[in-house]
């Protein structure tokens, strides 16, 4: 096939996302297929024909400690443009039998970049423009799962400016957690115990847009659980050796220990097969997602969030789920690419 490995993006999760797509690519060409690797923002200039063996730079695998500047990505752009779609990538995009949407964050996930590959009648990989949309908040889509029977922490949406905080510190409970409603890879999430770290997060929460979901804190264990094919993978459990799992956590090898399978009674992984599932269906999803959860003392799995462009890199979750039930990486990619396809011609 030819496929174009869509990356990169304007979002601070830009990093994460190159990684995953030179992976992606490196193994669909090892399995005999032509493959261009492209990021969707700085786009290319290259003729369209050399794109689909052009060498890769292998650095993008490694994700560094810190989520980029975006300004200077901006600034290091060719023609200037505003354009989420950078130079060449919506012709390259058209001359591919699929598209595999390596993209994370707000640039990719939230139904934008799936719903302008509809209109050009251009398949790609994962869910469709709404029910991306859907996951990618937070808050809509613990409205949407609560009433399913899924055990979700406690919540509120606030919306914010610089003058709202001292009324959010004095009002809101600690601990709790706070986390912007429309970013992963856990940018910009803080857990304060104290009124003095709430403020602090909440100024934090304002530099990235100042609409922040504002959770209850349940303690327990952080085991997630990936879906491909309408299946639940086996959980895998994380465990940071410092703090929580946090960005740096996540991206640096050896930050976390993971454990998969999650070292949990059959009755404890049903459950959160169960609620996995639900909230998939739920929200409206297809081919794969990755589902985050504590799990409390007495096995109950409190739904986090769900992601619809679940990260492919080097340390990332999905596909050591998947080893352990003997797909390997090349063939992830492959039957999320074939079930893309019959999801496309579906109309999901």
């Amino acid at each position: 096939m030819k496929i174009v490995v869509l990356a990169g993006g304007l979002s601070p999760e830009r990093n994460v996302s190159l990684s995953s797509g030179c992976k992606v690519c490196t193994a669909l060409r090892q399995r005999g297929h032509q493959v261009a690797f492209v990021d969707m923002f700085l786009g290319t200039h290259a003729p369209v024909e050399t794109l689909f063996d052009a060498p890769l730079d292998e650095e993008l695998t490694r994700v560094g400690r810190v989520a980029p500047d975006l300004e200077q990505v901006k600034a290091s752009r060719t023609d200037g443009g505003a354009s989420q779609f950078g130079p060449g990538v919506l012709e390259l995009c058209a001359q591919a039998d699929v598209v595999f949407l390596a993209l994370h964050g707000a640039c990719g996930e939230d139904g934008r970049v799936q719903a302008a590959l509809d209109l050009m009648g251009i398949p790609y990989t994962g869910s469709n423009y709404l029910g991306s949309a859907i996951a990618m908040d937070k808050d809509l889509t613990k409205r949407i799962v609560a009433p399913l029977g899924v055990q979700t922490p406690s919540w509120e949406l606030v919306d914010y400016t610089a003058a709202d905080i001292p009324g959010l510190v004095e009002r809101l409970e600690v601990p709790c957690v706070v986390k912007p409603v429309d970013y992963g890879s856990s940018i910009g999430v803080s857990i304060p115990r104290t009124k003095e770290e709430l403020q602090a997060a909440l100024e934090e929460g304002l530099e990235l847009g100042g609409r922040c979901v504002v959770e209850q804190y349940v303690s327990g264990r952080e085991i997630q659980v990936g879906i491909l094919e309408g299946k639940a993978l086996p959980s895998i459990e994380i465990i940071p050796k410092e703090g929580f799992y946090d960005y740096e956590n996540k991206y640096q090898p050896g930050a976390a220990d993971e454990i998969c399978p999650a070292q949990i009674p059959q009755q404890w992984e049903q459950r959160l097969a169960e609620a996995a599932l639900k909230v998939f269906h739920g929200v409206g999803l297809a081919v794969y997602s990755r589902a985050d959860f504590i799990v409390t003392e007495d096995g109950t799995p409190w739904f986090l969030e769900i992601n619809t462009l679940p990260g492919m890199t080097p340390t990332s979750l999905l596909p050591q789920e998947a080893a352990v039930v003997g797909i390997d990486y090349g063939t992830l990619c492959e039957r999320i690419i074939e079930a893309s396809l019959q999801a496309r011609k579906a109309g999901h």
